[in-house]
């Protein structure tokens, strides 16, 4: 929890960082060396075109800048798409220990929720197949539980809709950007320690500080071992991890930052109810484990990252990065087969498998603010490579258990090697290995001809292989190809405090789905045009957001039309169109408040059927997200902080039929300082205890309850 110190230390540093910049604007290119000066003072104090102080700095629920589809730090005002920021503050004040935990929550975000760290998640209808650290990407699937934990990072930004300038073949949805936590100069350390109903308990310790007498070499470590709370019985899920980082000054004006994070998942896989016999959510049975007690997930991955950075005279900055990733993970699991019959018997299926991911990413850019028409501009140039290669050896079997059990005789199922049994028979068997290869260069102009007005234009080269090996079958398929991807938008400042904002942005989508000729279909495109106003309050500690867009995804794979073909081609075409509106801040010194509103409408303009809209079925047409906290202050309930929040959105349905109806969610937290250094917190999830489903899947399973009330109790000492 921040104190009220650090949110004025923030709004010097925003007022102080402006007046830099304000002086710094009319001669930028003519007075170089006088600049390398001001340029200097700039960092010092946070200018946001180079370097932000980390939220756990400036506390608060809010930041005005952000890097997440940008090279360097840009004010939310100046970026003309939809982006969040949730800080350190808001993540502990909720207690989140997993980014899918934290999608819940956010606004605009929906997870269709598995265990914590194997969920999906998902944004204007689309799953965010990718996660980046520092801005370079891995990667990111439920299925490899390659879903992130938080305790290395200082905030997550995230950003909705394609951002194809700076990563042309990720997903529709957008970019969900995690910034590292950095070693600090001075001496600091906190430990953790909670424990909860429904078996939950956790322990965290963080170290920071230098490691030299003049603190150029600076360390920072984090432990964390999790063990989550859950209300469904057998479903054990144990996590721990470890971030180790270095930051060296190798001068005055370069950095060398080291990173590397481990993390392993431990967990007795939960899939889900299936439905009644009259097909029927199966509400009060939450606790209902419908799973072998041998179902097992396992996987271990690692992240290293190095970064080089420079601040050049002329007041450019530079920077080399590149991050390489592996992840391993292995599964057997048990689950529903079929609905329940009405002597409450069900078919028994189940999966395995053996999957080994690779990945690097590798990025250099330059931005240079310059003058041009009496303002300040900035220009981003760059280049970066991407590398994806995943191997998966997998075995599916409709027909585990031989017959139909019930609950009971499910949970006490003999063991099966579902893999090695369907490698044996080669019946459900796959062993595939699939690998995408981007090398791209990008450009980015911000040019401000009025100083209210921003327009800003840029373009992107791309040329990526995808290959695709079937290893069972020893048949491989190849795709490259060189594509453009434009970008462009503009921003006006109607005052000091609003802005009206407009973009156009492009993606494009590698496809591994064959044609009726054994090749593989053209990429997915998709178009986004967003528009919408936004609002900075109080110097930047309260921001607002008010959106529309409209997001076309063409090549989809459908079937010819009127043709009865079994084959598919690159014709089909979805039509997704929403508005957004999102508050997020610090109202005062004491109040913080996470509010919006999520609209999404999706049309299917081409496909093979009638029900081609598959996953979008899945996302509520209304969702509504509120947090919110008060820090009390004064002698008598000094101290003390109480919280509280709803989740709440429309019915959604999935693509078997299965309807789910909406629901509310009552969340609440109280805290309080015992001492400047000793704090306490409990958080109490579903406080109202709402029996409900949060996703719904097949009448066999994927579908998931809501969890019942539970409590959390945690102390924090700092040093």
């Amino acid at each position: 929890m921040a104190s009220r110190e650090k949110r004025h230390y923030r709004s010097a540093v925003v007022i102080g960082s402006t007046a830099v910049i304000l002086s710094f604007a009319p001669n930028v290119l003519a007075q170089a060396v006088e600049e390398a000066t001001r340029l200097d003072t700039v960092t010092v104090q946070g200018n946001r075109l180079y370097e932000m102080l980390p939220s756990e700095v400036t506390g608060g629920y809010s930041v005005d800048a952000a890097t997440v589809g940008t090279k360097t730090p840009a004010s939310l005002r100046d970026i003309p798409q939809s982006v969040s920021v949730v800080t350190r503050e808001a993540i502990e004040d909720q207690n989140f220990t997993t980014l899918d935990q934290l999608g819940r929550r956010t606004p605009g975000m929906r997870v269709l929720s598995n265990d914590n760290g194997r969920s999906s998640i998902y944004a204007r209808g689309y799953e965010y197949d990718q996660v980046s650290i520092d801005g370079l990407p891995a990667p990111m699937t439920s299925i490899t539980g390659s879903v992130p934990t938080l305790s290395a990072f200082d905030r997550v930004e995230i950003m909705r809709g394609p951002s194809g300038l700076f990563d042309s073949t990720s997903e529709m949805g957008g970019i969900v950007n995690l910034v590292r936590k950095r070693p600090t100069r001075d001496f600091q350390g906190h430990v953790t320690g909670s424990l909860g109903s429904d078996h939950q308990r956790a322990g965290q310790v963080d170290l920071s500080g230098p490691l030299d007498a003049n603190g150029r070499v600076r360390g920072r470590l984090v432990i964390d071992h999790t063990e989550h709370g859950q209300f469904v019985d057998n479903n054990d899920n144990d996590q721990n991890d470890l971030y180790a980082a270095v930051d060296i000054d190798l001068d005055d004006a370069t950095m060398l930052g080291l990173g590397y994070i481990h993390n392993t998942k431990d967990i007795t896989v939960n899939n889900g109810h299936p439905v009644g016999s009259r097909g029927e959510l199966l509400y009060g049975s939450r606790s209902d484990f419908y799973g072998a007690d041998w179902n097992d997930f396992n996987s271990h991955s690692n992240d290293w990252i190095a970064e080089l950075t420079h601040r050049f005279d002329t007041g450019g900055f530079g920077r080399v990065a590149a991050r390489y990733s592996n992840r391993n993970a292995d599964y057997n699991y048990a689950f529903g087969g079929s609905a329940l019959s009405a002597n409450d018997t069900l078919a028994v299926a189940g999966t395995g498998s053996v999957i080994d991911q690779q990945s690097l990413a590798v990025d250099a850019s330059y931005s240079q603010p310059f003058s041009a028409f009496g303002n300040v501009s900035e220009f981003v140039v760059g280049s970066d490579y991407k590398r994806f290669d995943t191997e998966m050896e997998a075995g599916r079997s409709r027909s585990v258990a031989g017959g139909r059990v019930t609950l009971d005789e499910l949970n006490s199922l003999a063991y099966v090697d579902i893999l090695d049994t369907a490698r044996s028979s080669g019946r459900g068997y796959s062993y595939d290995d699939t690998t995408l290869e981007e090398t791209g260069i990008y450009g980015k102009l911000t040019l401000r001809p009025l100083q209210p007005l921003a327009l800003i234009a840029g373009g992107r080269v791309s040329h990526y292989d995808v290959d695709y090996s079937d290893l069972a079958t020893e048949t491989q398929q190849n795709r490259s190809d060189t594509k453009v991807t434009p970008y462009a938008g503009l921003v006006f400042d109607l005052d000091d405090h609003h802005s009206l904002y407009a973009s156009y942005s492009q993606v494009f989508k590698p496809q591994t789905t064959y044609d009726a000729n054994g090749d593989l279909l053209d990429p997915r495109e998709g178009d986004q045009y967003e528009a919408g106003v936004k609002g900075s309050y109080m110097g930047g500690d309260l921001n607002a957001r008010i959106s529309a867009f409209r997001l076309y995804d063409k090549n989809r794979a459908a079937a010819p039309a009127d043709t009865g073909a079994s084959y598919v081609e690159a014709v089909g075409k979805m039509r997704i169109q929403g508005a957004e509106f999102e508050i997020t801040g610090s109202i005062t010194d004491q109040w913080d408040i996470i509010a919006g509103y999520t609209y999404l409408d999706t049309k299917v303009e081409r496909s093979s059927s009638d029900r081609e809209d598959g996953i979008f079925l899945l996302m509520p047409h209304n969702v509504v997200n509120l947090w919110t906290q008060y820090d009390f202050a004064g002698d008598t309930l000094g101290g003390l902080r109480i919280g509280g929040g709803v989740t709440a959105m429309s019915d959604f349905e999935s693509s078997s039929g299965v309807e789910a109806p909406g629901y509310a969610v009552v969340d609440a937290m109280i805290g309080y300082d015992f001492t400047s250094q000793l704090s306490g917190q409990l958080n109490i999830n579903n406080l109202l205890d709402h029996d409900y489903y949060n996703r719904v899947g097949g009448v066999n399973t994927f579908n998931m309850p809501g969890a019942p009330a539970n409590v959390v109790a945690s102390l924090r000492y700092d040093f």
